[in-house]
């Protein structure tokens, strides 16, 4: 249950028109009243006789008969309330009395008798419009301070006593929720989303790691958007909009939306806090033609690269320290996800587009970021989108399913935060957005571990002995459980590759297990196959021909990995 107080207006008749006249879009439907202050005042919608003057002149009659100096100038206080999408049709009953409940939580009429002239009109299935003049009876002004809240609280206490979705409350900070007018035409052209949710989702991934403005405008147009710019006498930039070619106003036009409007951190301002800090760094280049622009060696270079700032960021949320560096890093990990959304193969590309846009929400709060301190993170983004699309599978599969190991842990760790903060809808959207990035993980992670317990298991028993003494030796109290997985294969391939690179397989799955998260692990050996993967610097991906035993005597002599020579790294449970 969604209640919204919107702007104090003067005009009672014009919103009574609007209530009961077809919409913008034609949205409106049997516009008619399901409660009033005295629970019969005439209704333009179903009586004939009745007039939208007739119900005006009522609502106003108190303001009517005060002085007109005392007169408040904007006296029309509306609001709406909307049931959650999935929640069941509620009847014409059951709306007036949540609409009664509303106007006596928020001051408008309370229980003296003495209250505001109110009504409440039903034009749709899923949501009730409160109009109501702010005089009281006795000529007072009603207490309405914080009726926004005052709403939000009784909406709560309406959802649990009517079995409706319990919707978490709201910060201010959320992006603005498509119009009903908009919903309404969406559904007209079978759309998917509406122009809005579209335009948002566009925005947001020609931001990821833009390093200027001009890019960030040039990606604009690249991804088909119409772009228009408001500029100042001096020349200088004072704001953008933006519209979808095909979707067009009753009078054939484009129909633009703001930055702002799409979402409070998409406004040109927010966007230039954003790229201040600047990406300076050269990306690894590859065999460039003259006049090329730099990119990474690839798609699977540049997700390798991102795990190591995504685990850093992960880190830094999980220690609690500076509040501002940590939405720098929610920042910066929704432009993270929205590259890989972008780049993504197809079997992994509907998952991390859920992800981004779930976490979109999770991303801001009125915590102000520092966004110089998430430069590495912004970075990666970057360099995912300019190593261009994942083949999805071989070393790209392998590596994405490694950067999601850790963004999966990264999101978690955000939805802790945000809790920790007290932010309701950002913890929620951080949780949905993980089970969009399990569900991608284990499709991207499913050759390559496969892959690697096939070798595992190709491998003489002696070797796998070997390592089954090192699990027993550095876990104890785990051995037992990660022999009887069925990762354990992979994991053996893992300590046998890395024995072959030259590192101490004991040394590495010591640190790997001394990271957070392993013992809530849906497979510890899962989990620990990515961490020395990435600690010992191993292809993420191993073809099944390339792999051999490794003797004893090499194992022994094999050098041990250092924790000061590598990146410290980590991986979530799945």
């Amino acid at each position: 249950m969604i209640p919204r107080v919107h702007k104090q207006g003067d005009r009672t008749i014009g919103l009574l028109s609007y209530l009961y006249g077809p919409g913008t879009h034609e949205e409106h439907t049997d516009p008619h009243l399901v409660a009033s202050f005295d629970g019969a005042a005439p209704d333009p919608g179903r009586d004939p006789a009745a007039t939208l003057k007739e119900l005006q002149l009522l609502l106003d009659q108190p303001v009517q008969a005060i002085e007109k100096e005392l007169r408040p100038a904007k006296h029309v206080w509306h609001c709406s309330v909307r049931a959650a999408p999935g929640d069941r049709i509620l009847s014409d009953q059951e709306w007036g009395e949540i609409a009664r409940r509303v106007v006596a939580a928020t001051g408008i009429d309370d229980a003296d008798g003495a209250g505001c002239r109110w009504a409440a009109v039903r034009h749709a299935d899923d949501h009730v419009h409160i109009i109501a003049t702010l005089v009281r009876e006795d000529g007072h002004m009603p207490n309405h301070h914080r009726s926004g809240k005052r709403a939000q609280a009784e909406c709560r206490l309406i959802e649990a006593e009517y079995g409706l979705t319990a919707v978490t409350p709201g910060d201010g900070t959320a992006a603005k929720r498509p119009t009903s007018a908009e919903r309404h035409k969406a559904e007209r052209q079978s759309l998917a989303q509406t122009p809005r949710e579209e335009l948002r989702e566009s925005v947001r991934r020609a931001m990821a790691g833009a390093a200027s403005e001009q890019e960030f405008f040039d990606r604009l147009s690249a991804a088909g958007l119409l772009v228009r710019t408001r500029t100042a006498p001096s020349g200088d930039l004072l704001g953008y909009t933006v519209a979808l070619p095909g979707d067009r106003n009753g009078q054939g036009e484009p129909v633009f939306y703001s930055g702002s409007k799409l979402a409070p951190d998409l406004s040109l301002p927010r966007i230039r806090e954003r790229l201040a800090p600047g990406i300076k760094e050269p990306v690894v280049a590859t065999d460039l033609s003259e006049g090329d622009t730099a990119r990474p060696t690839g798609p699977a270079s540049a997700r390798r690269a991102a795990t190591s700032p995504a685990w850093d960021a992960a880190l830094l949320l999980d220690d609690r320290g500076d509040d501002g560096a940590a939405a720098a890093q929610l920042s910066a990990t929704g432009e993270l996800l929205d590259a890989l959304a972008k780049t993504s193969s197809a079997t992994t590309r509907d998952e991390l587009r859920l992800a981004a846009g779930a976490f979109e929400r999770a991303s801001r709060s009125h915590i102000r970021a520092q966004h110089a301190q998430a430069r590495a993170l912004r970075k990666a983004a970057r360099e995912i989108v300019y190593a261009g699309p994942s083949l999805g599978r071989g070393e790209d599969g392998a590596a994405t399913a490694m950067v999601l190991s850790t963004l999966f842990f990264v999101v978690v760790a955000a939805a802790r935060w945000h809790a920790q903060h007290q932010h309701a809808q950002q913890a929620a959207a951080a949780r949905q957005a993980a089970e969009h990035l399990r569900i991608a993980y284990r499709t991207a992670a499913h050759a390559p571990l496969t892959e690697l317990r096939h070798l595992g298991r190709r491998m003489p028993r002696t070797i796998r002995a070997r390592y089954a003494t090192t699990v027993h030796t550095v876990l104890p109290h785990l051995a037992e459980t990660v022999l009887a997985e069925g990762g354990w294969d992979a994991l053996a391939a893992t300590l046998n590759d890395a024995a072959r690179a030259g590192a101490d397989p004991a040394a590495l799955l010591r640190e790997a297990a001394g990271q957070r998260e392993l013992h809530s692990a849906d497979s510890i050996s899962d989990v620990l196959v990515w961490r020395i993967r990435h600690i010992a610097d191993l292809p993420a991906h191993t073809p099944q021909t390339t792999t051999a035993p490794v003797p004893a005597a090499t194992a022994r002599t094999a050098r041990p990995v250092s924790p000061g020579n590598h990146r410290r790294a980590g991986r979530p449970s799945f």
